[in-house]
C-alpha cells in the first residue's frame, strides 16, 4: 500500500521526487542520484511498476507545460530503462502547470513544481 501521491508524499522510503532546472529536461548531478536511488528501490521491488508524472511551473501556456512535462517524463523514464529498468514497468503522464506540489509566485516555490513525480502500483 502506497500513498496515492507517490514520492511527492515523502512516505515512500527510497523514492525520491526528482527536479528540474526552469525550461529544461534535464537533471543535475544532485537529481541524478535521488534517480539511481529509485532505479534500485524499483530493483528491489521487482512487482512494483510506476507512474512517472512530469510537472511544470505555471510560467508557459498550458500547451507548452503540457509538452515539457511530457518530455520530462520521458527523459527519467529513458535513464531509467538505461539503468536497467524494463519499459513495461513505467509509464508516463504529464500534467503540466495543473498539479503543483506548492502555491507561490517566488522562485523557491515554482522551483519545486518542476518535477517528475513516481507513483507506484502493484
Amino acid at each position: 500500500n502506497f500513498s496515492a501521491q507517490g514520492s511527492d508524499s515523502g512516505t515512500i522510503n527510497g523514492l525520491k521526487t526528482v527536479f528540474f532546472p526552469y525550461d529544461k529536461a534535464t537533471l543535475s548531478t544532485s537529481e541524478k542520484a535521488k534517480l539511481d536511488g529509485n532505479v534500485a528501490w524499483m530493483k528491489s521491488n521487482s512487482s512494483v511498476k510506476l507512474t512517472i508524472e512530469g510537472n511544470c511551473d505555471q510560467r508557459g501556456s498550458n500547451e507548452y507545460n503540457l509538452s515539457l512535462g511530457e518530455r520530462r517524463a520521458n527523459a527519467v523514464k529513458q535513464m531509467m530503462v538505461s539503468a536497467g529498468i524494463a519499459s513495461n514497468r513505467l509509464s508516463t503522464v504529464s500534467f503540466g502547470e495543473e498539479k503543483p506540489l506548492v502555491q507561490g509566485d517566488s522562485e523557491a516555490a515554482m522551483a519545486k513544481n518542476r518535477r517528475a513525480n513516481f507513483v507506484p502500483a502493484n
